[in-house]
């Protein structure tokens, strides 16, 4: 007795229903993706926020610098949060978030956000390697230890976290990037403000680095430790380029509360 088989059309007609689930699944499929890539990032900062908080609770409080700036030529490189960056490479056991999250910098280390791995950004310093794709709003917490800006701002109180004025509501650690022209963006240190203070008024930062690379979202971590993921403000570059911008119009509530006082 023979049996009745598939026809071509029978055969074509699966394949298609197949073809039709399979891109019904897929964007499902890659947004459950991104959303884990993003619980990751967040993970990250929240350790990242733990480590500003023991610092602080060793140091009487007073918020974490950005940097300590070599003196003088010769006498070592610059030490950020994260470590140094020197000719014979980095060096992360000197940062000062060492003591209270001892992890190396390294692709898919808790310092690089998954949705920037290595080669997607260009490293800046001179050993060219991992250091981190997440900022620290040195800006506000530590003007007189802002590498690029305590020029201008180096009088500028450093922060206490036992008096800061609503913690909830203020940057300490994000996704961050910059745009200095290249086919990629550069990792940055610094969460900088959507408005600079040149030493007399408030101008248009031209190079934000707040990095919306979360499905047009970033994700921060605030002063009372808790991470969120935020929308970029209408305030932009003239020709933003890899999701860099920043959050909200103004620099408060977030990036420096007080700005108005300067």
């Amino acid at each position: 007795m023979s049996t009745r088989g598939f026809t071509l059309i029978e055969l074509l007609v699966c394949v298609a229903i197949i073809a039709v689930l399979i891109s019904l699944l897929l964007p499902g499929l890659g947004a459950a993706a991104a959303e884990g890539r993003a619980a990751k990032c967040a993970s990250n900062l929240r350790q990242l926020g733990y480590a500003f908080h023991m610092y602080a609770c060793d140091y009487l409080g007073r918020s974490m610098p950005l940097a300590y700036t070599a003196t003088s030529p010769g006498s070592g490189p610059d030490v950020y949060w994260w470590g140094t960056n020197g000719e014979h490479g980095v060096d992360h056991t000197r940062g000062f978030v060492w003591l209270y999250l001892q992890s190396d910098l390294r692709c898919n280390g808790v310092y690089e956000c998954p949705d920037q791995p290595w080669g997607t950004y260009l490293p800046q310093g001179a050993a060219r390697q991992v250091t981190s794709t997440y900022g620290y709003n040195g800006y506000f917490l530590c003007p007189p230890h802002t590498p690029g800006w305590a020029f201008t701002i180096g009088r500028r109180p450093w922060q206490n976290l036992d008096t800061l004025y609503q913690p909830q509501r203020v940057f300490v650690f994000g996704d961050t990037a910059i745009d200095l022209g290249g086919t990629l963006p550069y990792n940055n240190a610094l969460l900088d403000p959507p408005y600079l203070f040149n030493g007399r008024r408030w101008v248009l930062n031209p190079c934000p680095t707040t990095c919306f690379r979360h499905r047009d979202r970033a994700a921060l971590v605030l002063a009372d430790g808790h991470a969120e993921r935020f929308r970029p403000g209408p305030v932009r570059p003239p020709a933003p380029r890899f999701g860099v911008g920043s959050v909200g119009e103004h620099n408060d509530p977030y990036y420096v509360p007080n700005w108005r006082e300067w």
